[in-house]
């Protein structure tokens, strides 16, 4: 039927990722996912996402359209188009729900262990190892981080997804049975790897089931969630600790979990495929787990644990060096690389995720040393230092939620965190200044304002990165990012540190906060903190104005599928 031809001109052949084989693929059950006759399909339908498609067929709903789901339709109808029928919006708001739960255990995670360290520490008769607990979390969830990513590319999402949430679930059990510190220790990296999965796979569910500008909204609302974990985590953990027992901190997962796995094992199914038969590069994945875990290592020891100048933390440094350069041998004649030469070498890539890692891990470091920067300098109490880090807490989640609403509707959207970044850097160069010129309540308005102005970058990096490969890698380029991301907060906390506590002894972060109080003023050192957190924000500028500017296709009213 000559109806059943689009006006914009169509090939006949296609194979899915295989355009130029010559391939006809034959949809027998088309007429189910568009109302038209059994038809070829072009390439152009073949792939996820297709810009101003137009299905021209009366028989499909003006809720499906608006969600921008036919491409991806067509995608899964490749596969078995009578198994998987279009998205529908209730399908998606359960696939988001679920996801959103996932990332709010792993972010639940990071926080709520803190207060209840003490009592761990005395409950299992170790207190000189205590430390473990969190840093045992952070190294496997940093580690996993690119892994996950990189298999859910091969695997697919559903697959993956589960796995990380049924790890985490099995850590979290291990940890709240364990008899001794070191069993802890263990099932907290079990809670790291499966934890460090669940935001890269997250996201890169969220790019499956949306169009490019369909993201930004819904990627804004995890920073959300991790504003609601970062303030929630340690009431709640103090509150089970005080109350119950330090153990429920662990045992609350397993109910959140189970009810995270239900809501998503169903509707992933349904979920778009663009996994491909890849071949995983374990010498590659062991050279960049090992190399960024004595990085890791050194960073969260040096200066605390042992001198910056001992044998320990130059030797970790050194021997994280060899492995990064032999990581780089690796990825330069592995037949195909754990991370794509094309996302390394890509320019937009490539300078995203260099302003993401300076950007980002500068909010990382800011967030850990304003509290102590209250109390020094401004004799906050511990409290009310608490309610300035919300202020700039609340400030990062009300920026990323506006970045979010304003990338889908501005065509020039990459204005905005230019923007942000410009007046993070003229607050932070005021406080570089004089920083104890100013008050308590000032400073508290000034971090709020300082939030908003780098929020932006958390759904602008993700969204650009995501725009800027292809659905076959997309799993791979979400965790790199993040990886790269984590890394940069590990990175600049410990430059803070050492500008703070000084480069060549032990700081006092591991002896009580009342001996904090015996140490010279630490306004000049400060200072100094805030000028070298400008001048990461003046790096991450540079990365962000040298991004091309690609376009965000797709539907602009369908944004409102994560607020309605």
């Amino acid at each position: 039927m000559a109806a059943s031809r689009r006006p914009n001109g169509l090939g006949d052949k296609v194979g899915p990722n295989r355009q130029s084989s010559g391939q006809t693929v034959d949809l027998p059950n088309t007429r189910d996912m568009s109302g038209n006759e059994p038809r070829d399909i072009s390439p152009g339908e073949a792939r996820s996402i297709a810009p101003g498609f137009d299905t021209g067929a009366s028989a499909r709903t003006r809720e499906q359209t608006s969600l921008g789901i036919e491409s991806a339709a067509f995608a899964r109808g490749l596969k078995d188009p009578s198994v998987l029928p279009p998205l529908d919006l209730a399908a998606i708001r359960t696939i988001l729900a679920g996801i959103m739960l996932a990332m709010f255990l792993s972010a639940l995670e990071q926080t709520i262990v803190a207060p209840a360290l003490p009592a761990i520490g005395e409950s299992l008769a170790n207190l000189d190892d205590i430390s473990w607990v969190v840093t045992a979390y952070l190294l496997a969830a940093t580690a996993a981080t690119p892994l996950f990513g990189k298999l859910t590319d091969i695997h697919g999402r559903r697959a993956i997804m589960l796995l990380a949430i049924g790890i985490f679930i099995v850590g979290s059990l291990a940890c709240a049975l364990a008899p001794s510190l070191w069993v802890l220790v263990a099932g907290r990296t079990l809670q790291g790897i499966g934890g460090g999965g669940l935001l890269p796979i997250a996201q890169t569910i969220i790019a499956d089931l949306l169009t490019p500008r369909e993201r930004p909204l819904v990627q804004s609302y995890t920073a959300v969630v991790f504003m609601s974990a970062s303030v929630l985590g340690p009431v709640l953990g103090g509150l089970l600790t005080d109350h119950l027992h330090w153990s429920f901190i662990f045992w609350i997962n397993l109910p959140l979990g189970a009810t995270a796995l239900v809501m998503t094992a169903r509707a992933l199914r349904r979920l778009p495929r663009h996994d491909r038969p890849h071949q995983l590069d374990m010498l590659g994945l062991v050279l960049m787990i090992v190399a960024s875990l004595g990085l890791l290592l050194a960073l969260d020891w040096g200066g605390g644990r042992y001198n910056w100048n001992s044998w320990q933390i130059v030797g970790l440094i050194t021997g994280s060096a060899v492995l990064w350069v032999l990581f780089a041998g690796r990825l330069l004649t592995a037949r195909e690389p754990f991370i794509p030469l094309a996302i390394l070498r890509g320019s937009v890539t490539s300078a995203i995720t260099c302003a993401a890692f300076f950007s980002i891990g500068s909010i990382i470091g800011l967030a850990i040393f304003v509290p102590l920067y209250c109390q020094t300098v401004l004799g906050a109490s511990a409290s009310v230092s608490g309610l300035a880090l919300i202020a700039f807490m609340a400030g990062t989640t009300l920026g990323s939620l506006i970045t979010g609403r304003l990338m889908v509707r501005l065509t020039h959207y990459m204005r905005v965190p230019v923007v942000g970044i410009v007046i993070a850097i003229a607050a932070l160069g005021f406080l570089a200044v004089d920083a104890s010129a100013i008050s308590l309540g000032g400073f508290t308005v000034l971090l709020g304002l300082l939030g908003a102005a780098t929020g932006p970058m958390y759904p602008t990096s993700t969204i650009v990165m995501q725009n800027a490969v292809k659905r076959h890698e997309m799993g791979i380029a979400t965790g790199t990012l993040n990886f790269f991301r984590l890394l940069g907060g590990a990175i600049v906390v410990a430059v803070f540190g050492a500008i703070v506590f000084g480069g060549g002894g032990a700081h006092p972060a591991g002896k009580a906060m009342a001996a904090i109080a015996g140490y010279a003023s630490f306004a000049a050192s400060f200072r100094l903190v805030f000028a070298v957190a400008a001048i990461f924000l003046g790096i991450a500028l540079a990365c962000v104005l040298v991004v091309e500017e690609r376009p965000l296709h797709g539907p602009l009213h369908s944004a409102d599928v994560g607020a309605e």
